[in-house]
């Protein structure tokens, strides 16, 4: 009889490694199969801010106008490639139909569960296990140089107050007076006191670190080819020879669509998009934010990390395609040359891009697998992957395990989708 694994997940990047690392401590077996490397996805080059302030979905009211006037400007925030491609103007259309205030709210109500669960237990985590990813308890700002958007920028205040986030709004002297690094002629700012930061490589390092060190074990280079039941859990068939295990779950990120013939879930194909993101990462320059920035006139994110500094965000709707854009990221060093009086360190160490997984309604998917009994989903993070993958580990631990979660599971449940 072919020897059996307790749990197998699918994917080594931040996601995949929490929710192993939760179903460890949880005292099952675990191991991961990546096709690539360990944390070769979107868990690399993005900004590392923990932010139960972006709860608000990127699906609201006027996004769809906002997007198709940007179609003409590929520097733009929010871009889509203009292309003949079926399942990305289907998936639009669905996104389409989230862009009103019940959906926005309903959306962000969902993503606050995860986000405040998450910042609080990966403090818990840290402490705990040690992990060394230059964690800071920092808070976040959002900077505005126009008027006009520091009065847009406060219209979701109300929200996040309702959702717990600690906000304060500060005007602009204020702030230019207490924030060293940002040009003057700041119109305001709003402080997120409740975010964080951390080096999302690092942290995802740290976790394969302490799931080898609990006993789980990680394949790396093996790719999920197919998914079957059997009578007593099910087979991953892979290049390196079929795995049995009694549960298998898939946290693929960007890459869950692909995987959706072999998992038995075509209609996952159309939830999910890749939306590729840029980031440069440099030396620290001497002078650095006292907490992680977001420029908000251009949505561009600044972190800073003893080890480095980023500069990142934008969102691009262009497949999976690969080639990093030299305009894209010259928009991203155009703001902040706008803002900071150092605005880029002395040395480029690295030009990123990624794709994040985002689904149609910009909440996650994670529960089990439609036509599954012993198969489960933790994907459609979007941005916020390294946000919410503590809370996503845990709720998934508590789902396979069958005992009611920390939170409620219903808004992430998989079966909205099919």
């Amino acid at each position: 009889m072919a020897q059996r694994d307790d749990v197998v997940v699918v994917g080594a990047g931040v996601v995949g490694l929490a929710t192993a690392l939760a179903l460890l401590e949880d005292g099952r077996g675990v191991r991961v199969i990546e096709a690539r490397r360990i944390g070769s996805g979107s868990s690399h080059g993005n900004c590392g801010t923990i932010t139960p302030s972006h709860a608000p979905p990127l699906a609201a009211p006027g996004r769809v106008g906002e997007a198709l006037r940007m179609m003409l400007r590929p520097d733009a925030p929010l871009y889509i490639r203009p292309r003949v491609d079926a399942r990305l103007w289907r998936w639009l259309w669905r996104f389409a139909g989230r862009c009103n205030r019940r959906d926005w709210e309903a959306s962000a109500r969902a993503k606050s569960l995860l986000l405040n669960d998450s910042r609080a237990r990966l403090a818990d985590w840290i402490a705990r296990h040690g992990l060394a990813c230059e964690f800071s308890p920092s808070g976040e700002d959002y900077v505005f140089r126009a008027p006009a958007a520091f009065e847009r920028g406060q219209g979701e205040l109300d929200l996040l107050r309702e959702l717990g986030v600690e906000v304060d709004v500060i005007d602009g002297p204020a702030y230019d007076a207490m924030e060293p690094a940002v040009l003057p002629g700041t119109a305001g700012a709003i402080r997120f006191r409740g975010d964080a930061v951390l080096r999302p490589d690092r942290y995802v390092d740290e976790l394969a670190r302490v799931v080898r060190e609990r006993g789980g074990s990680i394949d790396e280079d093996r790719p999920l080819q197919r998914l079957e039941e059997d009578g007593a859990g099910v087979v991953l068939q892979t290049p390196a020879g079929p795995l049995h295990a009694r549960e298998a779950v898939i946290a693929a990120g960007a890459w869950s669509p692909q995987l959706a013939r072999a998992i038995d879930a075509p209609w996952l194909a159309l939830a999910m998009q890749p939306g590729k993101g840029y980031s440069i990462t440099y030396d620290p320059p001497s002078r650095v934010p006292l907490r992680p920035l977001v420029l908000r006139d251009w949505s561009v994110c600044v972190t800073s990390w003893p080890s480095g500094f980023r500069l990142g965000s934008t969102m691009e709707f262009s497949g999976f395609d690969e080639r990093l854009q030299p305009r894209r990221l010259a928009a991203l060093e155009r703001a902040a040359r706008a803002s900071l009086h150092e605005p880029v360190g002395p040395r480029v160490r690295e030009r990123w891009c990624g794709w994040r997984p985002m689904s149609c309604d910009d909440v996650p998917i994670i529960g089990r697998l439609p036509a599954h009994r012993h198969a489960w989903l933790a994907t459609g993070h979007g941005m916020m992957g390294v946000g919410m993958s503590a809370g996503t580990g845990q709720l998934v631990a508590d789902l396979v395990a069958g005992r009611a979660p920390a939170m409620d599971a219903a808004p992430f449940d998989p079966a909205r989708l099919g």
